[in-house]
């Protein structure tokens, strides 16, 4: 089942233009990860699928439903918005905790204040996936007393509280020592195997190989290659063997 259409997607930043052309899609249960240089429009390209920006031409379908058509002139209400965000998760890579609430707290601030069910059910649930990220003993913590892997987590279990269908990550280790890296994208193979939807901006290719159904190159603004993990084995394009030779 496709969760998923992304259709010729195109934006600019004044004379630069960033994504050119952007087509793709996903299937409900895979794994995408996008790959490329810093400035190849990976991060741009997760923020208009999570209308933080918004493209200038295009459209992204979701579920049969086109939550944004660059066609149609009309600047979505707040409510709109909103609405259109709970379809996407998102985990940046600098976490973005509330740093004066807890651990618990951080979970439970947005279910909360959409009635995504009781007082009661929303903390059970948000316990719940602090047990599952192995951080159920830190839930009365604050921030700035974890570790940068356990922000990270927490940031994880934040963003599943909100019951998103396809779950984005933006080079969730890279702010990241390599020795906390792997607890990270330990929680994030978990979630694979449990087939939830993920598009993963990441830098980390042995991991992008071993975890995702579909891998994207960008390259200057538009998708120089995708398929399947083999094409980090067997790459086709002169711009991808060139990529992964810097690795």
């Amino acid at each position: 089942m496709t969760v998923l259409e992304v259709k010729n997607i195109n934006k600019s930043f004044g004379r630069n233009h960033v994504l050119r052309g952007i087509d793709f899609t996903l299937e409900k249960g895979q794994v995408l990860s996008i790959i490329g240089s810093s400035g190849s429009g990976k991060t741009t390209l997760l923020r208009c699928l999570n209308s933080l920006e918004f493209a200038d031409e295009g459209k992204i379908i979701v579920n049969g439903e086109a939550i944004f058509d660059a066609a149609v002139n009309k600047r979505p209400s707040d409510a709109e918005l909103r609405a259109k965000r709970l379809h996407f998760g998102l985990v940046f890579q600098n976490f973005n905790l509330f740093p004066q609430y807890s651990v618990l707290d951080n979970l439970t601030l947005a279910p909360k204040l959409l009635n995504k069910g009781t007082k009661e059910e929303i903390e059970q649930e948000a316990l719940s996936l602090l047990d599952s990220v192995g951080l159920l003993d830190k839930k009365n913590n604050y921030p700035c007393e974890l570790s940068g892997g356990q922000q990270q987590r927490v940031a994880i279990a934040r963003a599943l509280a909100m019951k998103p269908e396809i779950l984005c990550f933006d080079e969730p280790t890279s702010a990241l020592d390599p020795e906390l890296t792997g607890e990270v994208l330990k929680v994030i193979r978990s979630l694979a195997d449990k087939h939830m939807t993920m598009i993963i901006v990441t830098h980390e290719m042995n991991f992008a190989h071993d975890v995702s159904d579909k891998i994207i190159f960008m390259d200057g603004g538009v998708i120089a290659e995708q398929g399947g993990p083999e094409i980090l084995e067997r790459p086709q394009s002169e711009r991808l063997r060139a990529f992964l030779t810097s690795f």
